[in-house]
């Protein structure tokens, strides 16, 4: 390895190819990163949420069924349709499996309670034959009962390995900007696919910072080294450039759809989203769900890897690989220490002020 291993995002680089295809997300997965906020404030003209959904989840499942879960307050009615059909019907709270519907590049459901307003939403996997981490961003419900529109900010792994067919549901799928938030190494190795006509922008997180130019010795040392390398996607000039970029891209997307990755989509990756979902308005509990829902779509892919390599730097190496909970929190823990609160890290750190943040709210959120 050259002269540095970006945590986990560069040792699968090296030590994936061709070793393992993408896996399937799980029911365990969806379910869990899904899960709307337990409690939200009243935003309909009757006191009630515009959309009454406190919980709605669509996992797709490995023989093409969908199983759909969802939770409505005070609703006693529910429809939901696919491909302007009512494919589920049941009460304020249910459970229901469609089977034999189309192939398509993503199946959408709309949750129509009796009163109040729909709510869409599709499985978070994007299924691609050149990625295991492709997901989309929303989907998750705020404090406030508002939710984050899906089809609209994307997150991802390394785009290398894209196929024609990955690129063409892409285009589909009207990805017309990707913000690549490796380091020049990475990209040189492993260059980009992007789909015809999107724009492509460099966000090298790690630009000019130290972060892993030593391989650890230790697991200690894989862990503290993942904890001090969130602290710089904080405060780092590099990181602050990063995702200052990010978010004035997405801002400028309104309408179309963004993606942003790295190599393996869960660090870097991992708090563009976080400070995204964090920024909407969703809760730290679901936030911290959606990062750690990496373990589960990249679990064969890391399995894969450390069957590969001698226990004990397996040992060392498995820190690498995971995402846990104390490496995101280090990053919150490093906006409070540097700014104070969250939103002062949004202004000072990324130039996001009171304005820019909340017409982000009314592009991003439905409800």
């Amino acid at each position: 390895m050259k002269k540095a291993l970006l945590a986990a995002t560069a040792v699968a680089s090296a030590l994936t190819a061709s070793l393992v295809a993408a896996p399937a997300a799980t029911a365990a997965t969806a379910a869990t990163a899904a899960t709307a906020a337990p409690a939200a404030t009243a935003s309909g003209r009757d006191g009630r949420p515009a959309i009454p959904f406190t919980e709605a989840t669509v996992t797709a499942g490995a023989d093409g069924s969908y199983t759909l879960t969802w939770k409505a307050k005070g609703t006693a009615r529910v429809a939901i349709k696919a491909n302007g059909k009512v494919v589920a019907k049941g009460g304020a709270q249910g459970r229901a499996v469609v089977k034999g519907l189309p192939a398509a590049d993503r199946q959408w459901f709309d949750f129509t309670p009796e009163r109040g307003q729909r709510l869409r939403l599709a499985d978070r996997l994007i299924a691609l034959e050149g990625t295991a981490n492709f997901r989309d961003a929303g989907g998750y419900r705020t404090t406030d009962g508002q939710w984050v529109k899906m089809g609209r900010i994307y997150r991802s792994d390394a785009l290398n390995k894209l196929t024609a067919n990955d690129l063409a549901k892409l285009r589909r799928l009207r990805v017309k900007t990707v913000f690549d938030l490796r380091m020049q190494d990475e990209r040189t190795k492993d260059a980009d696919k992007v789909p015809a006509g999107a724009r492509y922008v460099v966000a090298d997180v790690f630009a000019g910072s130290p972060s892993f130019q030593t391989l650890p010795k230790s697991p200690d040392e894989a862990v503290k080294s993942m904890i001090d390398a969130e602290k710089t996607m904080v405060s780092g000039d590099g990181g602050k450039k990063a995702y200052t970029r990010v978010f004035e891209g997405v801002q400028s997307d309104r309408g179309r759809a963004a993606l942003f990755h790295c190599t393996a989509g869960k660090d870097r990756t991992g708090w563009a989203n976080a400070t995204l979902l964090t920024a909407l308005g969703v809760p730290q509990e679901t936030v911290m769900a959606d990062y750690l829902a990496s373990n589960d779509y990249r679990k064969a892919a890391n399995e894969a890897i450390l069957s590969h390599l001698p226990a004990a730097q397996a040992a060392v190496y498995k820190p690498l690989l995971d995402v846990r909970p104390e490496y995101l929190n280090s990053g919150y823990d490093e906006v409070k220490a540097t700014y104070g609160t969250f939103d002062r890290y949004l202004k000072d750190g990324l130039g996001i002020d009171a304005r820019e943040l909340k017409e982000l709210k009314r592009d991003l959120l439905v409800g």
